[in-house]
């Protein structure tokens, strides 16, 4: 019993502080700063042009933002965003969508 919690506890301080396991989507939303251009809501974009994330499908978004990621989209309005997207894993775009989406529009 005693060798099974060390084994626990020693995985559990194994996991890297800024995975997807410890922090959750609204967490990564702040930290990834997805707040600046689309609000601290998700629903307050800082121009008209930017979407309004609060509320959409979990799967259009997590689509999007793995788009972006790829290069599959690359629109002028994406440009800001890929920046940003090589810092995200998709264990955190998954988790980003799931809070994004019980967002209230």
């Amino acid at each position: 019993m005693k060798l099974k919690n060390t084994l626990l506890i020693a995985a559990l301080i194994s996991l890297p502080i800024n995975s997807a396991l410890a922090l959750d989507g609204e967490q990564l939303y702040n930290l990834k700063t997805c707040f600046a251009c689309h609000g601290k809501d998700a629903n307050s974009p800082i121009l008209p042009i930017y979407p309004k994330l609060a509320g959409q499908n979990r799967d259009y978004i997590a689509a999007q933002m793995t788009d972006i990621k790829s290069g599959a989209r690359a629109n002028g309005q994406s440009a800001a965003m890929k920046g940003v997207m090589h810092l995200v894993s998709e264990e955190e775009i998954g988790a980003i969508a799931d809070y994004l989406a019980t967002l209230a529009p």
